[in-house]
């Protein structure tokens, strides 16, 4: 059911290193990721498989992993990806101003963290990464890494809990390294008119 993938699918930030990642899968996954919605339709996301292990061990020191943990450095060595998806914008698709591009790229990397989580995978969507990232992997002047997918079968155990009266919305992990996610109630999200609730009539 379509709520219970929702939130299996939750960001992993230590991974079972040693157990690879088929690149069938992997294939797969970027697949889910062409059938999602883009602005204009110019589709103008590319994708970069890496799963040999000396290009993931280069990859892996220009990576910021958790900005609330600020104590934490990053996975260590045995819970690091089994697998990355770089995703790059192909300059010369653009059909629109370039922040159209991030509503395509919330799209396709959840389509695929969806199917990651039906699988057993989980992943880490990295936005903070090195700027020479690009040229240790010898990424052309004509693309530019928007986003780093992490994936690997997750070492860590997730659960969500509601955010409580101080308002405090930071994850953190408690002392057996359980990752605890604050998500905001149903009814604090909802935008009600003053002395109106909810509409619930329907036409016809």
């Amino acid at each position: 059911m379509i709520p219970e993938l929702i939130k299996q699918t939750r960001t992993v930030r230590r991974f079972k290193q040693d157990r690879s990642l088929d690149p069938a899968t992997l294939l797969e996954l970027v697949d889910l990721a062409r059938f999602g919605g883009s602005a204009r339709n110019c589709q103008p996301l590319r994708y970069m498989i890496v799963t040999d292990r000396e290009r993931r061990e280069r990859i892996f020191p220009f990576l910021g992993w958790a900005g609330y943990l600020t104590d934490w450095a990053g996975p260590v060595e045995g819970e690091r990806p089994a697998a990355y998806i770089i995703c790059l914008l192909a300059l010369d698709r653009l059909a629109g101003p370039e922040h159209e591009v991030h509503f395509d790229l919330g799209i396709s990397t959840q389509n695929m963290l969806l199917g990651a989580a039906q699988k057993g995978i989980s992943g880490c969507r990295i936005g903070s990464f090195g700027k020479k990232l690009a040229a240790e992997l010898g990424i052309d002047s004509r693309h530019k890494i928007l986003l780093v997918l992490a994936l690997g079968y997750p070492a860590e155990k997730v659960v969500l809990e509601e955010v409580g009266g101080d308002d405090d919305i930071r994850y953190w992990r408690d002392n057996a390294g359980v990752h605890h996610v604050p998500k905001r109630s149903l009814e604090d999200i909802l935008y009600l008119q003053p002395d109106a609730g909810p509409d619930t009539s329907t036409s016809g």
